[in-house]
């Protein structure tokens, strides 16, 4: 018989499945004095299933990842015990900064229309402008941790 822990865990498929069904998620890296810096950001994932976040160059988050690139990635959702469901990523940061590649990545980021919407082939010199600060992180995971109370039927 699965201990409890085997039951609520999410298979790979699952894993990518809940993944690709939000939006938010906490990123969190490594600051500058040793301690979690922690941020909630919109996602989207590639063609492989790596998440992609979008952030400007100088940010915090940023400095973070070029320094250390291991992150952690956090997606929860439930409001009850027995719907809680969560997928921790462990993963490596590849920061890339093409403006080509951020507008075409930026694209599989789930956001409010404004951002999705403004990534085309027409966009303006404003959209231009702040891609042009941007970066696309894309991170690898190596590792997840996940649940799925769902699973146990109203069983705690």
């Amino acid at each position: 018989m699965p201990s409890r822990r085997e039951t609520i865990q999410m298979n790979p498929e699952e894993v990518r499945g809940y993944l690709s069904t939000n939006s938010r998620i906490i990123l969190v890296t490594n600051g500058p004095d040793g301690l979690p810096h922690p941020v909630p950001m919109n996602y989207g994932l590639d063609e492989e299933g790596r998440i992609l976040i979008s952030s400007f160059r100088k940010s915090q988050k940023v400095r973070n990842l070029e320094r250390d690139p291991r992150a952690t990635l956090l997606v929860e959702s439930g409001e009850t015990y027995d719907d809680l469901k969560s997928v921790i990523a462990y993963a490596d940061a590849e920061i890339i900064g093409d403006p080509e590649d951020v507008a075409r990545l930026m694209t599989n980021i789930r956001a409010e229309g404004a951002l999705t919407t403004s990534m085309t082939e027409g966009m303006s010199e404003q959209v231009r402008a702040s891609i042009a600060k941007r970066v696309l992180l894309r991170f690898t995971s190596y590792r997840h941790v996940s649940w799925d109370h769902t699973k146990l039927d109203g069983y705690y």
